[in-house]
């Protein structure tokens, strides 16, 4: 046994790519459709949305600054090497963005109004001269293109960032509201140049080209949060490796805006990296500044008191020795005074542990050592010439001092005045604004077809999946009961159906199709059932036929009035028992009075021969209509009478045809399917799913009723279905030929 289901489940477990592939074409107009709508959505996006322009400018960064001629030692003093990388991020810094964000003001955003989804898109396409507006096409508030605000100044209240603010345009200037415009709202109001103050809140609008009424929508930033919103805006890489070449763009709507804030970017990167790069000589230049005053004040009081010591001492010279004595002492004074001046810079820059740092340490003690030991010589001398040569020592060596200082002030203030840094600005912003950068309007159409043709796969697969309505006959059989027939589609009985719902009660309107169009293919297939019916109602128990379903909608109807009406054709006598007392309709399709009919006789209300009319539409046909909607059904089809009934006029007929209503809704197929000798199944392609006819043919065998075949209607042509056999029918008709 398990050999034999195994392949059978493998079979289960296969995709049919031809059902699949059927399953698209079949569903290709709602595919199409899909597509179509949502390609169109796409096109209306594209169309609407603003441009947006990038603005581009490129930066050069050299790797060593070049030295002033005669000044290499101070210019090789403060030379650095700083990589694209580290560049890139002080670009982005928000030290040099604070300053593009202070000099333009991006901390106050100013918008106009637009309406919504197209307004933007409107005022952008207006082309008018300078103070021209756009006509309004609708709204009082909106703004149409040619509009403008400019606000140089706009303070609020601490907390109050980012909070939004409506600025209207009136008949005299403007007036300031918080949220919406409300009397109980208003903040400011005030005139074009005018600068106003109140409630904690500073205005001052310098242009307002607005037509009043005109609303913008006004917003005041925290300065860190501008600085974010220029950060994520703009981009910086370096172009090629280790090229020293930085490009940095900017997008924005406005492409005037993008082009001046990219000018300023490049401005404040530049004149930083200046300063940067005379920041050493510039410290060095304010510690001599400050120290100059006090050297000179030295060497003034030294100049007075050596002075006064020759005119007291009456002492004009010195002896040989002391001069050699002085000359050593004052060369070594102004080592000294270098080393001094070195050691600011060397503090800021070294530690005491660093090597550098000992070294100068340790030079300076050796200085100091020589200079104790000349201080001795000195002592050697004479009491007068001692005191004399100190005292020329302290004028000579402050004179030193003050002059190497005055020297050293002007170097690095030469120095510092020439210094250029080592970035430049190659090619200014620049913004081509014949091709912006988004929106990509081809692309956006692109996806939307792509993605309309997507859902629209989709949509008729998922259809598809939880559409479980049995449209293979070879599903059915699968269960164990054969497919008699299949019955394609009638649009001619569609178009019955409809003619009836507008023409009700309209006399000589014929309602059967077997009668309306012979030839249709759904009575060509009722044939083919009839021959079918001939064969397998041989070995039944008698000529009584129950039509029956699972459920409502499924054609029992029309199956068994066309199936009746092209028996009668064929001359045999047959009679229409409509035995679907709740909501038969049968007697329409005849044009016959429900006054008398089943439920009647079986009530005792009237005779046989008063409920069986005759039929003119089709040869031997008689009908009996369902009658009056009794309390109790179920319970007059179990009665003695309709036994008797079915006894009376079987022997009558040559074909018994009763319409019963749905198993699955009521029980009075299974009570009528007692007494019929064949019993068939009317389902609806893709309406009924497999386990609803598979729980149909249990309900009749629990009640004891064999059910000899169904009857497959409404057969719709699929491609999805290119493996049933019966699809014949659309490809072949017979007709007469014309005379």
């Amino acid at each position: 046994m398990t050999d034999n289901t195994a392949p059978q489940q493998l079979d289960n477990d296969e995709i049919d790519l031809m059902a699949l592939l059927g399953t698209l074409w079949d569903g290709r107009w709602l595919i199409a459709g899909i597509t179509v709508l949502i390609t169109a959505i796409g096109v209306f996006y594209a169309l609407i949305q603003v441009p947006v322009y990038q603005a581009n400018a490129l930066i050069q960064i050299e790797d060593n600054k070049g030295s002033l001629p005669g000044m290499e030692g101070v210019s090789d003093l403060f030379a650095s090497e700083s990589s694209a990388t580290t560049e890139i991020e002080i670009i982005k810094s928000r030290r040099v963005l604070g300053n593009v964000v202070d000099s333009l003001q991006l901390d106050i955003q100013v918008s106009p109004n637009y309406f919504p989804v197209i307004g933007e898109a409107m005022a952008q396409r207006f082309q008018g001269a300078s103070g021209e507006l756009a006509e309004p096409l609708m709204g009082d508030h909106y703004a149409w293109g040619g509009e403008s605000l400019t606000i140089s100044r706009l303070s609020v209240p601490e907390g109050a960032e980012g909070r939004p603010l409506v600025l209207e345009a009136t008949e005299s200037g403007w007036a300031l509201y918080e949220y919406e415009l409300a009397p109980g709202n208003l903040l400011l109001e005030g005139g074009v140049n005018e600068p106003e103050d109140a409630n904690g809140y500073g205005v001052m609008v310098t242009e307002l080209i607005a037509r009043p009424g005109t609303w913008f929508h006004v917003k005041k930033l925290r300065r860190f949060s501008a600085i974010v919103d220029l950060q994520a805006r703009m981009s910086a890489s370096e172009r090629g490796k280790s090229s020293g070449i930085v490009a940095i763009s900017y997008e924005h709507k406005n492409y005037r805006l993008a082009e001046r804030i990219l000018d300023e970017v490049g401005k404040h990167y530049v004149r930083q990296n200046v300063e940067r790069s005379s920041a050493e000589a510039s410290k060095s230049l304010e510690f001599l500044r400050q120290k100059l005053p006090e050297v000179k004040q030295e060497l003034e009081e030294a100049e007075r008191k050596l002075n006064e010591y020759q005119v007291d001492a009456v002492t004009i010279d010195i002896t040989a020795e002391g001069e050699a004595i002085l000359d050593q002492v004052v060369d070594l004074e102004r080592r000294i005074s270098e080393l001094e001046i070195q050691r600011a810079e060397i503090e800021q820059r070294f530690r005491d542990s660093h090597p550098r740092y000992r070294a100068w340490a340790s030079q300076m003690q050796e200085l100091k050592d020589r200079r104790a030991e000349l201080d001795q010589r000195i002592g050697n001398l004479p009491e007068t010439q001692q005191k004399l040569v100190r005292l020329r020592r302290d004028v000579e060596v402050g004179n030193e001092i003050y002059l190497q200082m005055l020297s050293n002030i002007q170097q690095l203030d030469i120095a510092r005045a020439g210094t250029v840094g080592n970035v430049r600005v190659l090619d200014e912003a620049a913004v081509n604004i014949t091709a912006p950068v988004r929106p990509k309007r081809s692309l956006i159409v692109a996806v939307a077809f792509l993605l309309g043709s997507m859902i629209g796969v989709g949509v008729v697969l998922v259809r598809a999946a939880f559409n479980r309505g049995v449209e293979n006959p070879d599903d059915i059989e699968r269960i164990g009961l054969p497919v008699y027939a299949g019955i394609p589609y009638s649009k001619t009985q569609h178009d019955l159906l409809d003619r009836k719902k507008r023409k009700k009660g309209t006399p000589n309107l014929v309602n059967l199709l077997a009668i309306e169009n012979p030839a249709d293919l759904a009575i060509e297939s009722l044939r083919s059932l009839r021959t079918s019916l001939h064969f397998g109602m041989m070995d039944a128990k008698n000529n009584i036929l129950m039509i029956s379903g699972p459920s409502p909608g499924v054609g029992k109807t029309f199956v068994s009035t066309n199936l009746a009406a092209i028996m009668a054709l064929a001359d045999q006598k047959v009679l229409l028992i409509d035995a679907d007392m709740r909501k038969g309709f049968s007697h329409e399709i005849f044009k016959v009075s429900n006054e008398s009919g089943l439920s009647d006789v079986l009530s005792g209300q009237c005779s046989l021969s008063e409920a069986i009319h005759c039929s003119d539409m089709a040869g031997m046909l008689s009908f009996m209509p369902r009658g009056s909607v009794p309390p109790n059904p179920s319970e007059l089809l179990m009665s003695k009478r309709f036994e008797e009934l079915l006894e009376k006029v079987a022997p009558e007929y040559d074909l018994v045809i009763i319409d019963t209503p749905p198993i699955l809704a009521v029980t009075d197929a299974a009570v009528v399917g007692r007494h019929a000798g064949t019993t068939m199944l009317v389902t609806r392609f893709g309406l009924n799913p497999i386990k609803e006819i598979e729980l149909t043919k249990r309900r009749f065998e629990q009640n004891d009723i064999a059910v000899k075949g169904v009857i497959l209607n409404g057969v719709v042509k699929k491609a999805s279905a290119y493996g049933y056999g019966g699809y014949g029918y659309y490809n072949y008709e017979y007709k007469a030929d014309k005379a």
